[in-house]
């Protein structure tokens, strides 16, 4: 690749001086740089296996340190749950009553007492605080799954621009053989003068595109490989190579259709709806604060010498008064009610987002499908056609070299932005996957494969 840039400095250096040499072909020929120019450099082959799309999506969900992340608040959140419903430690009490002043280290005058407690929340509270901390577990499966899910679909994309990018380059390079041919046809009358320098001049220009072409790629390829290899857990630098073929299919789902995979598949929505819940079940936590927790508590009791019945036992129960601090339990209530219409209008503000990505993406993808469409089976023949003709034309003397090389940049062009719309489309089919939460099936066969 690097060859083939400092072939075109060559080529602009070798036409600043031609004009001088340009009566002898034999002294100098400046295509001679052009057919260099073209010379086929096959770039070193990455070292590995190529990936396709599952291998990379595979590999994405088992190696990628965000999803790892996510995992491990869904078990931070299952471990809450054992603790949300517990009950409070219970205590233990030594009370000495009437211990004498005169001997204050006489326990055997003094009224000794041991006892246990236990503090048990009010009927209900325990059921609701585990309901609350299961709910946090279904939300954080769901973050989880949504993480999962976004992780897949940029790994998705990320693959399309590096076999694009590779796409771009084979393209690129089929056009090379007849790009030759016309040099070499060009070198032939150059040496009889029947190219003249001004062609020569701007046929520099138009094959300088190509190197355009190529240093674009690279960069892309380059973009993707580090993007995919960081989305797989490996380092960005590593050697990457992906296998297989985009295709327009057709037809595509409805919007109703997608709608309503997207209500049962998608992970926001169900983590949204998870936190609705949650939200609802401690505003019912809290209208239960103003049912009291008991503390329950049961004693031995040694009393002093003198007394008839020396051993002795209590049992003690007390309760809370929340009726007494309403303006506290009040206020809990009154924010855990604002947070819970909070959560519902999140769920619908979500959904809403989903139904218009769902619009946005299926309009995007049927746009691209009908750009790659008319490329494939309108503009791409009409341009191939030409060029045939162009060349054949040359050939016979029938047209000069600047034609001959317009007709084929048409022809790269026309190519690489049918292989734009048809990643496109691909791409589209992504973020549909992204905004319904689950893979698009369609059913038809490709309408047109990459392959040209």
């Amino acid at each position: 690749m690097k060859l083939f840039v400092v072939a075109c400095c060559m080529v602009a250096l070798s036409a600043s001086t031609s004009a001088s040499r340009a009566q002898t072909f034999a002294a100098s020929d400046p295509l001679a740089a052009f057919a260099a120019l073209l010379e086929e450099n096959p770039p070193a082959e990455a070292s590995g296996t190529a990936l396709t799309l599952e291998d990379v999506e595979r590999l994405a969900l088992a190696g990628n340190p965000e999803i790892a992340v996510a995992a491990r608040r869904v078990a931070v959140a299952e471990a809450h749950v054992p603790l949300a419903g517990a009950l409070d430690d219970p205590s233990a009490m030594y009370r000495g009553w009437g211990v004498p002043l005169q001997q204050p280290w006489n326990y055997n005058q003094a009224l000794n007492m041991f006892s246990v407690s236990q503090t048990l929340p009010g009927v209900g509270k325990r059921a609701l605080r585990t309901s609350v901390a299961s709910s946090g577990v279904e939300v954080a499966k769901a973050q989880l799954d949504q993480v999962r899910l976004e992780v897949r679909v940029r790994a998705h994309k990320a693959f399309d621009d590096l076999l694009r990018a590779d796409d771009e380059m084979r393209i690129h390079d089929q056009h090379v053989g007849i790009a030759r041919q016309a040099i070499e046809a060009a070198r032939i009358k150059y040496a009889v003068g029947k190219v003249s320098q001004q062609d020569i001049l701007k046929a520099q220009v138009t094959l300088t595109g190509l190197a355009e072409h190529m240093i674009r790629f690279d960069h892309d390829a380059d973009l993707a490989r580090a993007r995919l290899n960081t989305l797989l857990g490996r380092d960005p630098a590593d050697p990457l190579r992906v296998t297989g073929e985009f295709a327009v299919l057709s037809p595509l789902p409805t919007v109703q259709t997608l709608e309503t995979l997207a209500l049962q598949e998608l992970p926001d929505l169900r983590a949204a709806k998870a936190a609705a819940e949650q939200s609802h079940t401690e505003q019912v936590l809290a209208r239960k604060a103003y049912v009291p927790d008991f503390t329950v508590s049961a004693g031995y009791m040694l009393m002093q010498p003198t007394t008839n019945m020396r051993n002795s036992y209590m049992v003690e129960g007390s309760m809370n008064l929340p009726w007494l601090n309403h303006r506290k339990h009040d206020a809990e209530i009154a924010e855990a009610t604002v947070q819970a219409t909070e959560q519902d209008a999140e769920l619908v503000a979500l959904r809403r987002a989903a139904f218009g990505e769902i619009q946005e993406g299926l309009v995007e993808a049927r746009s691209a499908q009908e750009l790659a469409r008319m490329y494939h089976d309108d503009l791409r023949p009409q341009a191939e056609a030409t060029l045939q003709s162009s060349v054949i034309a040359y050939a016979n003397d029938k047209t000069d070299f600047l034609d001959l090389l317009d007709s084929q940049m048409t022809v790269i062009n026309i190519d690489l932005e049918w292989l734009q719309a048809v990643a496109d489309f691909d791409t589209r089919l992504a973020d549909l996957e992204l905004a319904t939460g689950a893979p698009i099936n369609l059913s038809a066969p490709p309408a047109a494969e990459v392959k040209p």
